[in-house]
C-alpha cells in the first residue's frame, strides 16, 4: 500500500514538473541573428567618423570618443547588467535589453551634435549587452551533448554580426548619410524584440541568486573568479587570446593604410571581411568539444594562435603570407574563445549569466589592452614590433593552458590517491 502511494505521488510530482523547452534550429538562428544585430550597432561608427566629423561639425578627438563610448558602455553592460539574468525572468531580460537598444539607436540616429550622439553610443552599447544574454540562455536550453554547437552557432551572430556592422554602415552612408544604418538598425532590433518575446520560452530559476540584491548580485559575480578557479584560468587565458587578436586588429589597419599596400577606407573594410572564415573554426570547435575533445581544442587553439603570427610577421610585405595569417589567427581565436565557453558553461548552471559576466569582461579587458599595447608598439617598432608583440601575447595563452593541464593532471592524481 505504501510502495502504491509512493508510486502514485511520483507520477503526480512528474506531470507537474514542466516539459524541458525545445530547442529548435530556427530558435537557434533566430537567437544568433538578434545576437548579431544587437552587437553590430557598436561598430557602426567606425567607418563613419569622418562623415559624422563633418556632418556634426565636431572636432576629431569628439569623433573619436564616440568609437570610445562604445567600448566604455559595452564594458559597463557586462559586469552591471549581464548577471541580472540570473536573477530576473531572461526572457524579459533579454526582450527589455533588446527594446532599450532600439530606442538608444533612435536616440543616435536622432542626435543633433556631439555629446548627444556620444550620449547615444553609450547607452547604445550598454543595452546591446542582451546579446551576452542570449548566450548563456542558448547554452541553458541546449542538451549537454550539444551545448558546444549550440554556442557556437549564436556566436558565430556575434562574430559575424561585428564584421558586417562595419561593411553595412559603409554602405548604407552612401545611400542616405551616416544615420541610415543607425535607422535601420532600430527598425530590426525593434522587430527581434518582438521575435524573442514570441519565441524564448520561459527557464525556471534555480539557486539562491534569486533572493540576492543587486550589491549582492555583483559581489557573487566577482567571488565567482576568486572561488572558481576554472573560470579565472579560463578568462585569464582568453584574455591573452583576445589581446593578441586585437593587437591584429588594431595594426592591420596602419599596415595596409601604408605603403607597399595603401588601401583606401573601404578596401581595408572589405579585408577585414576575411575574418568570416572564424565562423568555421567556432564551429569545428564546437563539435569537437561536444564529443569530448574540449581540452585538445583549446591546446590546439592556442598553438595554432602562436603559429599564426610567422605568417603574418612575413605579411608586412607580402598580400599572401597576411592574408594566410589572418586566416589562421581568426580560426584559431574563434575555436579558443568556443572551447572556453564550453568549459566555463558547465560549471555550475544556476549561475551561468554571473560566470558569463566574469569571463566576458576579463576576455574584452585583453582585447582593450591588446588594443592600447598595439598603438604603442606601431609607433615605436613598426610591423615587426607588432608581429613580436602578438606572438608573445598568444604564447602566453599557450604557456597558461599548458600549466592549467598540469595543475588538473596533478590534481587527478592527488584525487586518486586520496580514494586509494
Amino acid at each position: 500500500m505504501a510502495l502504491s502511494t509512493r508510486v502514485t505521488r511520483g507520477r503526480a510530482v512528474a506531470r507537474a514538473l514542466p516539459e524541458p523547452p525545445v530547442l529548435s534550429r530556427g530558435l537557434v538562428l533566430l537567437m544568433a541573428v538578434a545576437a548579431g544585430l544587437s552587437c553590430a550597432g557598436n561598430y557602426f561608427a567606425q567607418p563613419l567618423l569622418d562623415l559624422i566629423e563633418v556632418n556634426l561639425g565636431i572636432g576629431t578627438t569628439a569623433a573619436g570618443m564616440v568609437v570610445t563610448a562604445a567600448q566604455a558602455g559595452y564594458a559597463l553592460g557586462l559586469i552591471l547588467l549581464v548577471p541580472l539574468g540570473d536573477v530576473l525572468d531572461r526572457r524579459r531580460l533579454a526582450v527589455g535589453l533588446f527594446a532599450l537598444t532600439a530606442l538608444f539607436l533612435l536616440v543616435t540616429a536622432a542626435a543633433p551634435a556631439g555629446p548627444l550622439l556620444i550620449a547615444g553610443t553609450l547607452l547604445t552599447a550598454l543595452a546591446s549587452v542582451g546579446a551576452q544574454v542570449v548566450v548563456p540562455f542558448a547554452a541553458a536550453l541546449a542538451a549537454p551533448a550539444e551545448r558546444g554547437r549550440v554556442v557556437g552557432v549564436v556566436m558565430s551572430g556575434v562574430l559575424l554580426g561585428g564584421l558586417f556592422g562595419r561593411l553595412a554602415a559603409g554602405a548604407l552612408s552612401e545611400l542616405g548619410g551616416w544615420r541610415t544604418v543607425y535607422w535601420v538598425n532600430a527598425l530590426l532590433m525593434a522587430v527581434m524584440a518582438v521575435l524573442l518575446h514570441r519565441r524564448l520560452p520561459r527557464l525556471p530559476r534555480t539557486g539562491d541568486a534569486a533572493a540576492m540584491s543587486y550589491t549582492g548580485l555583483l559581489h557573487s559575480t566577482l567571488s565567482l573568479l576568486r572561488h572558481e578557479p576554472v573560470l579565472r584560468r579560463r578568462a585569464v587565458i582568453g584574455a591573452f587570446s583576445m589581446a593578441s587578436y586585437s593587437v591584429q586588429l588594431t595594426a592591420l589597419t596602419f599596415l595596409l593604410a601604408r605603403d607597399p599596400f595603401g588601401w583606401s577606407a573601404a578596401a581595408i573594410g572589405l579585408f577585414g571581411l576575411v575574418g568570416v572564415i572564424g565562423v568555421v573554426g567556432m564551429n569545428i570547435a564546437a563539435r569537437l568539444s561536444d564529443r569530448g575533445r574540449v581540452q585538445a581544442v583549446s591546446g590546439a587553439a592556442a598553438v595554432l594562435l602562436t603559429l599564426s603570427w610567422l605568417p603574418m610577421l612575413a605579411g608586412g610585405s607580402s598580400l599572401l603570407w597576411l592574408t594566410v595569417g589572418v586566416v589562421l589567427l581568426n580560426i584559431a581565436q574563434q575555436a579558443g574563445l568556443n572551447s572556453g565557453q564550453h568549459v566555463i558553461y558547465a560549471l555550475r548552471p544556476e549561475a551561468r549569466s554571473r560566470i558569463n559576466s566574469a569571463y566576458m569582461t576579463l576576455f574584452f579587458m585583453g582585447g582593450a589592452a591588446g588594443a592600447a599595447l598595439a598603438s604603442v608598439v606601431w609607433s615605436r617598432a613598426g610591423w615587426n614590433g607588432i608581429s613580436l608583440l602578438g606572438g608573445a601575447l598568444a604564447a602566453g595563452s599557450l604557456v597558461l593552458w599548458i600549466l592549467e593541464r598540469v595543475r588538473a593532471a596533478a590534481e587527478a592524481r592527488a584525487g586518486a590517491g586520496v580514494t586509494r
